[in-house]
């Protein structure tokens, strides 16, 4: 036989949701609402979703950071220890992709039967994506652009009260190209974050946010310093575990996060 039917109970796919930016919203992150949402813990929603703590909290900060308003709410401390519950949009990403699941599988079961072969599908399941390291991604709108010669220097509003700086070449200007109101994904790696509990420190680095810390993560050498910016945003910086104690960090002192502008990327979807 030339070719071989495929069974549609072989047939599988996953639902990616991505914005005009490229930016993906999948199943292991509503598995990870859904689990917030049944246990009112991140530690028990966690051990529901089968991965780690820090993990969990990763996912949520990115989903809070690429929303125009916050999916998770969450509060430390307290009598009870505090928890973490979902807001009324994070019910309703969560309920209207459960819809999506549904349709998607009843796509599936409908085209099981018309697929004579993988061959069939080669093509189809290849596609474009873009994938970045940096650890803080955050969605913003284009706010003002400053034009040099051979620079220039964009304003992206992301959403608390407060704007990240981009310095970028006339160039990338064009191409992208970017305007006043674009909305644009900001990109800075952690490791080009410098963590300082003076808020009023002045500095030649264009980029200071504002938080609260809300997670010490001690490593080896290094410690993960996650600051609460408010709104359901955060950042994250990498510095040395001398610099931690040096600072005295902990959770719910005041901090600032400062960066310069050259270490910040924006990407722009068509």
């Amino acid at each position: 036989m030339a070719s071989k039917t495929l069974d549609k109970a072989q047939l599988h796919g996953n639902i990616f949701l991505l914005t005009d930016n490229q930016q993906s919203f999948a199943s292991a992150q509503i598995e990870l609402l859904r689990a917030v949402q049944a246990c009112g813990s991140i530690s028990k929603a966690a051990k529901m979703a089968g991965i780690s703590y820090k993990t969990a909290w990763d996912r949520i900060d990115a989903m809070n950071n690429m929303s125009a308003k916050p999916l998770v709410n969450r509060s430390t401390g307290g009598a009870k220890g505090g928890g973490t519950t979902l807001t009324e949009l994070g019910v309703q990403v969560v309920e209207g992709f459960e819809a999506l699941q549904k349709e998607h599988q009843l796509f599936l079961e409908r085209i099981g039967d018309k697929l004579q072969s993988l061959n069939d599908v080669a093509n189809f399941i290849r596609g474009e994506s873009v994938k970045a390291s940096a650890r803080n991604q955050f969605v913003g709108i284009v706010k003002n652009i400053a034009l040099g010669k051979v620079n220039a220097e964009v304003e992206v509003d992301i959403g608390v009260n407060q704007s990240v700086y981009s310095v970028v070449t006339m160039d990338s200007v064009n191409t992208l190209p970017i305007h006043v109101g674009d909305e644009v994904i900001v990109l800075v790696k952690a490791p080009t974050v410098m963590i300082s509990t003076d808020v009023t420190l002045k500095t030649s680095a264009r980029n200071c946010l504002t938080g609260v810390v809300s997670r010490v993560n001690e490593g080896t050498v290094n410690s993960e310093i996650i600051l609460d910016l408010g709104e359901g945003k955060a950042i994250c910086a990498i510095i040395t575990d001398v610099s931690a104690r040096e600072l005295k960090l902990e959770q719910n002192i005041q901090a600032s996060a400062i960066f310069t502008s050259t270490n910040v990327v924006l990407l722009k979807g068509r």
